[in-house]
């Protein structure tokens, strides 16, 4: 009861801070890009913000946060995708899953298995969900496309359209095919991050007619490594944003799925090219292990990691899961508002929690 009226006050107080309507230019790759509409309280920060997010959080791994009209989406890892829906960002609701049953060329590689790390995109008329088919420690893995005109499930448009595959590996690759990303340059050519553990990082460019790699561009660039720095090639979860003049790239070091043992944490580097090379703040390449830590494990929440990033006017949100260690260790989806230091650099909240 107690957390519940505290989350109300901050939510009033939200609202207080935003009561004047503000129109809304939502990015260049959001359906709603066209549309003018009024932000709600939550999507006014500009200052850090910690949410109190409350309803159906649980149970939410590799989240990533893109918004629809009046609504916000949550497509996380689970069987078939799974989705949640909000009108606020505070307050979500189970809105389904995304196929009624796992491809049949994913069938074919893991069964019906979990689909991982959903990224979501809208370009080209339509939304681009890239997802990932794998099983754990193995590099036979690849990444698939699906897409919609609509997220509306009510709209009867609506209809996930399974694009087939776009990239595999093998286990004689020293990269793995999985937690993929699409990002655009400042042409607004878009590419795909992927890969976790082993050698890395990588980007491959997309054709925007097809969302399938690109033929012009046939280059596997590397990105991110912790090439075993302290014992360990745990990298994985890339996420690219563009501010201002640079790249930044987000990446999850260390372990996740053990619960409140788990020891995910947010790293982030950039660079003034798509491409790289990524340098962190201390001025290390990502490409030798570099990565300014930005959230780690704080309070109750063990193991944050494995974010997304939205933006909305000048705010970016960033998404995670993280591991609450008051209820056993159950995964739940955290959200809050970046903050940027003078050198342009992004800090969340949690982490002088964390200190």
């Amino acid at each position: 009861m107690v957390v519940k009226c505290v989350s109300l006050l901050i939510t009033a107080a939200l609202f207080l801070l935003g009561c004047a309507p503000i129109q809304a230019t939502p990015p260049a790759h959001s359906a709603a890009a066209q549309v003018t509409r009024a932000v709600t309280p939550a999507a006014q920060a500009t200052t850090g913000l910690m949410l109190p997010v409350e309803g159906d959080i649980q149970q939410i791994h590799d989240p990533v946060m893109t918004k629809e009209g009046d609504t916000y989406y949550i497509f996380s890892t689970g069987s078939r995708l799974i989705i949640h829906c909000s009108k606020d960002m505070v307050h979500w609701t189970w809105c389904g899953r995304v196929f009624e049953r796992n491809p049949g060329w994913v069938r074919d590689l893991i069964g019906l298995g979990d689909l991982w790390a959903p990224d979501i995109s809208f370009f080209g008329g339509k939304w681009h969900l890239y997802y990932a088919a794998s099983t754990f420690g193995s590099r036979l893995s690849k990444i698939g496309l699906a897409t919609n005109v609509t997220l509306d499930p009510q709209n009867p448009q609506y209809k996930w359209v399974d694009e087939g595959e776009v990239i595999g590996s093998q286990e004689s690759d020293d990269w793995n095919a999985i937690d993929p990303n699409l990002a655009f340059d400042e042409q607004n050519q878009p590419w795909l991050a992927f890969g976790s553990y082993w050698s890395g990082i990588k980007l491959r460019k997309i054709d925007a007619g097809t969302g399938k790699l690109a033929t012009d561009d046939d280059t596997l660039y590397a990105l991110a490594s912790r090439n075993r720095a302290g014992g360990t090639d745990a990298i994985e979860g890339a996420f690219i944003v563009r501010r201002d003049a640079f790249y930044y790239l987000f990446v999850s070091f260390d372990f996740c799925c053990r619960g409140v043992d788990s020891t995910y944490n947010v790293r982030v580097g950039r660079a003034t090219q798509i491409t790289g090379p990524y340098i962190d703040s201390a001025g290390k390449p990502m490409l030798a292990g570099g990565g300014t830590q930005m959230i780690s494990s704080y309070g109750q929440w063990h193991g944050p990691g494995h974010n997304g990033i939205f933006q909305e006017n000048d705010t970016y949100w960033i998404v995670y899961h993280a591991y609450d260690a008051q209820e056993i260790g159950i995964p739940k989806v955290r959200i809050e508002a970046l903050t940027w230091d003078a050198a342009g650099w992004p800090h969340a909240p949690s982490a002088t929690l964390g200190q």
